[in-house]
């Protein structure tokens, strides 16, 4: 039975919310499946479903007829349980919902429709470079038809049928919008499980079923990378400015906006009474000075010489491209800078441990951990300096997210996108942390991520045509640097082809990563065929156990 609503208290916001859940959940695989790439780990609805499954949890045993209140716990929930960039970008729409609800024992129309616009503001304001066609856009556009109509209507539900109409509408433009989509023929799967959970809130309101109905659940020659460190701006790297604000009636917005028009790599995330303030600058003392003028109390302040950084790296790697001799890698310290990793597959795993690194989180590809995950591994470590290294596109915005939410740590987030990016990482991690600086660390690090092209080959899961590429559900694929390139029906075939578009005879070393369902000896078998075709490179294998593809490809 439909519902006459005019007003939506705490009762009714955890049932809509438990519904949107539901809907969301029977369809999370047709939003995996709508992955641009034809690869088997798609996993956008997966992400989106456990971080609103993680909000809901807030509130499951909650009986509470403050809005204000149970939007707030369902925005904690979803901050702690996002993953991926997908339930990233979630947690912050609901968050800015929340804010718009704060002190409100429920809503109407127009402060739903307000709320709306808060939580689309900040779901923009968590991505670094917006793009338009994806889930932001999907979430504008369908705010923006319920602000037209709040003005002439005060039936919720009927502004809920215009949103998730709206929403619709704007899904099947984003291929319009994101020309890859086009390509791939698919729409925005963010912006489809957005969709999804707004639509099952709907459907409760209507008194629809709601049962879940059985879904499943720029690489740079080494020989020019001190001109690839160079920094384009002639007044060069400037400072690294960390610290907390704390305070009274802070106004989050309004220091983000300020901050960032000081300098570079923003990120000021918190609430009225904490902000946490990441910003590089070439005047430390502009933000610092800005803050102190707002009567805060600051905390934890951090002020890195970044230009300082660059030349001690310069220094320290002519000084190691001279073969000055390096101590051997020492054991993990309790102090000192740690890493936390993330990775999938027994062999992957443990050769993150072997270099090092403090703690490696099973995940990865269809396995994004959450900001939680991060936050409960940094809690537990003695360490005051962390690097996060997540090794993967689509984790990067939570261990950013994580990173900002660490009020007494100094953590550090170096966005390895792969595998072997990490991997490189952390051998330069190891190279310098007993002769290096903290600072020299970092730098490396992040130089390191430019020095490997990153091949991976696996199994089509459609036909599609992308990138130039015909491919057929079934056949073999192979992507260099998370770009279509080559497909084929024999793996010797694709591997020589990868190879080939990945430039391999400007490299010298190419290792091969052998996943689940590859022997060590079809391994090496395959190596074998590879360097009687590039008998200039070096070749080495290495157990790597992931799952989903049959080899990761490491060219440096």
């Amino acid at each position: 039975m439909a519902v006459d609503l005019t007003a939506c208290d705490g009762h009714m916001l955890k049932r809509l919310t438990g519904a949107g859940l539901r809907w969301l959940e029977a369809n999370q695989e047709k939003v995996n499946q709508l992955n641009v790439f034809p690869v088997p780990d798609g996993d956008t609805g997966t992400n989106m479903f456990m971080t609103l499954r993680r909000a809901y949890e807030e509130i499951a045993a909650v009986e509470d007829g403050h809005v204000g209140n149970v939007s707030h716990a369902i925005a904690q929930g979803a901050l702690m349980g996002a993953r991926g960039n997908s339930g990233v970008i979630l947690s912050q729409w609901l968050r800015g919902f929340a804010d718009a609800l704060r002190g409100q024992e429920s809503f109407n129309g127009m402060l739903f429709a307000s709320a709306c616009r808060s939580a689309v503001d900040l779901a923009y304001k968590g991505v670094v470079n917006p793009v338009e066609g994806t889930i932001l856009t999907v979430t504008r556009q369908a705010m923006e038809a319920v602000q037209r109509k709040a003005q002439v209507e005060r039936d919720l539900q009927n502004l809920f049928e215009t949103k998730v109409e709206a929403a619709y509408t704007s899904l099947q433009h984003t291929p319009d919008l994101l020309p890859v989509l086009k390509a791939a023929g698919v729409v925005d799967s963010g912006g489809q499980g957005w969709t999804y959970i707004v639509e099952g809130m709907l459907r409760a309101l209507r008194g629809e079923d709601i049962r879940p109905n059985g879904g499943q659940t720029i690489t740079v020659n080494t020989q020019n990378w001190q001109a690839a460190l160079e920094p384009e701006d002639t007044e060069g790297y400037g400072y690294d400015v960390q610290f907390l604000m704390r305070g009274e009636s802070l106004n989050v917005s309004q220091v983000r906006t300020m901050i960032d028009s000081m300098g570079w790599s923003t990120l000021v995330v918190g609430d009225d009474a904490l902000i946490k303030v990441h910003v590089h600058v070439h005047d430390p003392g502009k933000p610092l000075s800005y803050a102190i003028g707002l009567g805060a109390a600051l905390d934890d302040v951090v002020v890195e010489n970044m230009q300082r950084q660059y030349h001690d790296y310069v220094t320290a790697r002519q000084a190691r491209e001279e073969e000055v001799p390096v101590p051997p890698p020492p054991t993990i310290p309790e102090t000192g800078v740690a890493v936390i990793t993330v990775a999938s597959g027994d062999g992957m795993q443990r050769l993150f441990r072997d270099l090092l690194a403090v703690h490696v989180i099973a995940g990865g590809q269809t396995m994004n951990p959450s900001t939680e995950d991060f936050l409960s591994v940094i809690r537990q470590l003695p360490h005051k300096d962390i690097i996060l290294l997540p090794n993967n596109a689509n984790i990067v915005m939570a261990a950013r997210q994580a990173a900002a939410l660490a009020e007494d740590k100094v953590i550090t987030v170096i966005p390895s996108r792969t595998l072997p990016q990490g991997i490189s990482a952390m051998l330069e991690y190891g190279n310098i942390q007993a002769i290096g600086s903290t600072e020299e660390m970092i730098a490396a690090m992040h130089e390191a991520l430019q020095q490997v092209v990153t091949g991976e080959i696996t199994t089509a899961t459609r036909n599609t045509e992308l990138d130039g590429v015909t491919v057929r559900k079934g056949q073999l694929i192979g992507l260099v640097d998370d770009r279509l390139v080559t497909t084929g029906e024999e793996m010797l075939e694709v591997a020589l082809d990868l190879l080939e578009k990945a430039e391999v005879r400007q490299y010298e070393l190419v290792t091969l990563y052998y996943g689940i369902g590859v022997t060590e000896t079809q391994a090496e078998q395959l190596v074998e065929k590879l360097c009687a075709a590039y008998p200039e490179q070096q070749f080495q294998v290495v157990d790597g156990g992931q799952p989903l593809y049959p080899y990761i490809i490491s060219i440096e």
